[in-house]
């Protein structure tokens, strides 16, 4: 949940990795931190608590003096957020720099072994032991190299790791390892990049390694990229990638902020979700990794879906889908769960798996064990070569572009649109899902960019305004029933996220079992209530809730007139299909919960404690 910059070339290394960590600030932004090795091979670090901007502040005199050099913007793990906790951290012997996204899990026991061994410790942090480690095996035999130190050292810690590693006795090398956390290797013309993504180097090259899983790679403008296995150090042949991100996508674009324009971006990051796959005029939904293993999907004793958040929310809509329209039994865990109370599962399991980033630890972990107990895995994600990508047996990529926000808008309504696919396909596979039903349903999933792009333009300055009524509430309850209960738990989420203002999502038929004793006049209520579905039973709560002086947020179709009389604010959106309305939905509430947020002076891309790639358990 860090990110990690390195560079080597010809250009000024502290503008590179500064750059870089601007890019990668939305993986962890309490602290930060640069090293540089100078002309005379010798270290000049800098780190602090704070931002990156607050790194710049103590280390732009640096700026020009290295062409060589790596940088860290820290989500603390071990230790609190600090300045001697900051990385990088330094060897004892002061030769040694690593930088490090993830945990090592036996840290302490190896902390005890070095501190008998007389090594000292400045801060509270796993990675320290572990550059410390590197130093005892250079110590202990002078034989051993840099880069096999790095090896012996990786093979003695549990845990997930993507380290870059500096030694001032090897000028103009960068050792890089990973295992359960990203790493990225950017192949320009004379020069090499690293990165916890691709963002810091993509307007420099389009070419890329993704290191694999267990490997780590040796790096010098002298011999190139070396990369070898981490446990028997074999050599293999790096596969170099193209990128496809592009620059555009990783700036705001005149937007305030990136969740702003991720928000307007929908209505293509759906439509590009379903380009080439729902073909409309010749009636058919193509996705090969559906296709290709279909029958492994309708003989399935039941679909297990993982996820963690926002994406736990997009399965619960998916169960709902996959149930109503391929009538195949689904269960949805919390993948953080999942793996650690003995579950079930046989070869006949499909395990369909949903991470915005394709890193989430603890999804990574639920899909190993299902893995080994032989089910079928399938993976939706917003990022192409992810680890969960590479550990599935099949998937479908969103393509709703980088997605910067830590608060996910785009992605979640990107994976509904697949979860939404994957039901149809199904269902008209199964022959639960009749012709006539099915074109008229992909029809409608076709139009829904459009009602997205309508729902942004007419209720964009509305929500503004209702947002400035709430700036001071210190609670909210989101309702909603059937499809529209899961969106009620994301739209909760959201406000949560980025305004700190303490929400939960309800079924609206359970707020009568407890939560209806919060609601005052004081007490905001946001209720989805579309025509189709629930609707009458919709009614009733908003006149339990207006009983009791509760104020009403209602979301409804375009003139709707019941729950719109009772109502305090009320908030149109296009009429659809029970099914697709959590996606139309759920755009106005993120609104609401950016604009609360924005008032409320909160920094809606970079909210406090969250990082957007959770690759620690």
């Amino acid at each position: 949940m860090c990110g990690i910059v390195g560079y080597t070339g010809f250009q000024d290394a502290y503008d590179i990795v500064i750059n870089g960590l601007r890019r990668l600030e939305y993986r962890g932004y309490d602290s930060a931190g640069i090293v540089l090795e100078s002309t005379n091979n010798k270290f000049e670090v800098e780190k602090t608590k704070g931002k990156v901007d607050d790194l710049v502040n103590i280390s732009s005199q640096l700026k020009g003096t290295a062409k060589i050099g790596m940088g860290h913007t820290r989500w603390a793990t071990h230790g609190v957020p600090s300045d001697r906790n900051s990385h990088p951290h330094l060897s004892n012997n002061g030769k040694i720099a690593l930088v490090h996204n993830g945990i090592i899990e036996n840290y302490d026991t190896i902390k005890t072994m070095l501190t008998e061994k007389g090594f000292t410790f400045k801060s509270e942090t796993d990675t320290e032991v572990l550059v410390n480690l590197i130093q005892y095996f250079m110590d202990i035999n002078s034989d051993t190299d840099f880069p096999t130190a790095v090896r012996y050292a990786l093979n003695e810690v549990y845990g997930a790791y993507a380290i870059t590693v500096l030694h001032e006795d090897y000028p103009g090398v960068l050792v890089v390892g990973r295992l359960g956390s990203p790493l990225a290797i950017g192949i320009g013309e004379k020069e090499y990049f690293i990165a916890s993504d691709a963002s810091p180097f993509v307007e420099f090259t389009k070419e890329a390694i993704y290191l694999e899983e267990g490997h780590m790679a040796t790096i010098s403008l002298e011999k190139g990229v070396d990369i070898r296995t981490i446990n028997d150090n074999s050599k293999i042949e790096p596969e170099i990638q193209e990128l496809k991100l592009s620059l555009e996508q990783i700036e705001k674009g005149g937007y305030e902020h990136f969740m702003l324009k991720e928000i307007f971006e929908q209505p293509k990051s759906i439509h590009d979700t379903m380009r080439g796959r729902l073909l409309v005029d010749e009636g058919v939904i193509k996705m090969a990794g559906i296709w290709d293993h279909v029958e492994r999907f309708k003989n399935a004793n039941r679909i297990i879906i993982i996820a963690c958040g926002t994406s736990w929310h997009a399965g619960l809509i998916g169960e709902y889908l996959i149930e109503e329209y391929a009538r195949i039994p689904v269960e949805v865990e919390y993948a953080s769960e999942f793996r650690y109370r003995n579950p079930i599962i046989t070869d006949k399991d499909v395990v369909i798996a949903i991470s915005q980033s394709g890193e989430t630890a603890d999804t990574m972990a639920a899909l190993k064990l299902a893995k080994e107990k032989g089910a079928f895995i399938y993976g939706i994600c917003n990022v192409v070569d992810s680890s969960i990508a590479r550990i599935t047996d099949a998937g479908s990529y969103t393509h709703a572009g980088p997605e910067i926000g830590v608060a996910s808008t785009k992605a979640f309504t990107a994976q509904l649109t697949i979860l939404t696919l994957i039901a149809f396909k199904l269902g008209k596979h199964n022959g639960n899902l009749g012709n006539a039903d099915f074109m008229s349903l992909i029809a409608e999933l076709d139009a829904i960019p459009k009602k997205i792009e309508e729902v942004l333009n007419t209720t964009h300055e509305l929500v503004q305004n209702i947002a400035k009524d709430f700036v001071n509430a210190t609670n909210f309850l989101y309702l909603g029933r059937g499809y529209n209960y899961p969106a009620a738990l994301e739209g909760a989420l959201k406000l949560k996220e980025i305004s700190y203002i303490h929400a939960e999502g309800y079924p609206a038929a359970e707020m009568k079992h407890g939560p209806i004793a919060l609601i005052d006049e004081n007490m905001p209520i946001v209720i989805i209530a579309p025509k189709k579905g629930h609707y009458d039973k919709i009614v009733s709560n908003v006149q339990e809730i207006k009983a009791r002086k509760g104020k009403v947020i209602a979301v409804v179709n375009k003139g709707d007139q019941q729950v719109s009389a009772m109502a305090d604010y009320v908030i149109e959106i296009p009429e659809t299909s029970e099914c697709f309305s959590p996606i139309v939905a759920s755009v106005p509430l993120q609104l609401l919960a950016y604009y609360i947020a924005v008032y409320r002076g909160a920094n809606v891309d970079q909210p406090r404690n969250l990082a957007k790639s959770v690759t620690v358990e």
